[in-house]
């Protein structure tokens, strides 16, 4: 492994009592949650701002929604390989090295996409874009499964999975208004601008594990009785530390377990219809519903805004009355997204209130189950193959982009909008009789 993205050794442990251990546990808790906020909401604005930019490269440079399509495809495919591979390796790397390294990379990568006007080399640059921008969600899977407990996951991972609306819905209005005031380039190069400086943030303030700054694992402190009990007894890490070992665990925790497959499957449902609105809800309301592109992008916006709060009601939801069990709220929310999107489709057209009320009601819904499944996943498999198992559930949802990319582009060029409507409500169909599926599924006992 390159030595850069080594994890650190543990550092001597912090002596103290244990209300003033407890104390410093929470200060970088709080720290961890905040940097890795904003690390994820900022890698969003150099990859989101493509949705924005489509509309003006469709005009400016003549790129059909075929191609267009076929470059989201492209871009989405590689990022969730590159989530899956990245998830292995960011189990045993170090979060902070990694999760910059990543949105540096990516952040050049806009700078270059800016200057160039041809097809082939946008989707070559693009293309590799999605590629480390995969870098992005397993380190921050890592952080959070080994800060925070399973008891608490459901809130805090809702809190922090309030940054991909957070960083998407910015980028969405402020994208708007640079593509109307200075062209489609100017959406590239502003972004890119902020994601530098978002990478020597984290580089300066975050780090890997608890035990990186002396602290023992976070069930000692923050876990049911049940998990402290556990965390106080040596236990033998096969993390790192054995690599034959590791890999026996992450055979039978995640690549021979059935709900991680289930899971896999109605993430790829998930992700056909989130991004088939936000990829396309610019174009689709700007050309249909004739709104000027930045009332559109304000619009998609708040579709984002909307799902932050979905998914912290259906964290707050799981952890309330569904301890350690997720699925039963994943599948009320994907059936409330069919019923929505059927909605917004048989709708007629003519006013703002409407469009936006079921534009929200979508976000609203089928972000509950897109934050739940990281969730989910790390319940079943544990903290030690989190980043694995996340990015193999990314590999299908980004793989969807095959349906919400491509295929929706080309349904949509080929038989109208109905077509592409019928396939997003019959997908979220399937997704929720996937999550049905995982009813019984819960957290493991091998934390």
């Amino acid at each position: 492994m390159i030595s850069i993205f080594k994890p650190p050794p543990d550092a001597p442990p912090l002596e103290g009592s244990r209300e003033e251990i407890r104390e410093t546990y929470q200060s970088w808790r709080t720290r961890q949650l905040v940097i890795t906020f904003w690390a994820y909401a900022v890698y969003y604005f150099v990859r989101k701002n493509f949705s924005v930019a489509m509309p003006l490269l469709e005009r400016d440079l003549h790129i059909t929604k075929t191609d267009l399509g076929i470059f989201l495809t492209a871009h989405s495919i590689l990022y969730g390989i590159s989530k899956f591979a990245n998830g292995y390796f960011a189990d045993r790397s170090n979060a902070r090295t990694f999760l910059a390294f990543g949105l540096m990379a990516s952040a050049l990568l806009n700078f270059g996409f800016g200057f160039v006007n041809t097809v082939t080399l946008m989707g070559v640059m693009w293309c590799l874009n999605g590629w480390f921008q995969g870098m992005g969600f397993p380190p921050c899977a890592r952080v959070l499964s080994h800060w925070f407990a399973p008891a608490e996951r459901g809130t805090k991972w809702g809190v922090w999975n309030a940054s991909h609306m957070v960083g998407a819905a910015v980028i969405l209005a402020w994208a708007g208004d640079l593509g109307k005031n200075y062209g489609y380039k100017a959406i590239f190069f502003a972004p890119a601008g902020v994601a530098l400086l978002m990478a020597l943030v984290i580089l300066i303030f975050m780090r890997d594990t608890p035990g990186s700054v002396g602290l023992p694992e976070v069930e000692e402190y923050f876990g049911t009785e049940e998990e402290q009990k556990a965390a106080s007894e040596p236990r033998k890490e096969t993390e790192e530390k054995n690599d034959p070992e590791f890999s026996d665990f992450l055979k039978r925790r995640v690549f021979e377990n059935p709900y991680v497959w289930l899971i896999c499957l109605a993430n790829f449902c998930v992700y056909v219809v989130r991004y088939g609105f936000l990829d396309w809800a610019p174009t689709f309301l700007s050309q249909v519903k004739n709104y000027q592109l930045d009332h559109a992008t304000w619009l998609t916006a708040g579709f984002e805004i909307a799902g932050l709060v979905g998914s912290l009601l259906a964290g707050i939801i799981t952890d309330r009355y569904f301890p350690k069990k997720r699925a039963p709220i994943c599948v009320a929310y994907m059936l409330g997204t069919a019923v929505s999107i059927v909605v917004l489709w048989k709708m007629p057209p003519g006013s703002f209130i409407y469009d936006a009320i079921v534009l929200f009601a979508v976000g609203f819904m089928v972000y509950g189950p897109q934050f739940l499944v990281g969730v989910m996943t790390a319940d079943i498999v544990t903290k030690r193959a989190a980043a694995t198992a996340i990015g193999l559930t990314g590999l299908f949802g980004y793989g969807s982009s095959l349906l919400y990319g491509y295929g929706l582009g080309a349904m949509v060029d080929r038989h109208g909008w109905d077509a592409g409507f019928g396939m997003l409500a019959g997908i979220a169909v399937f997704g929720a009789v996937f999550f049905a599926l995982c009813w019984n599924a819960g957290a493991s006992d091998e934390e």
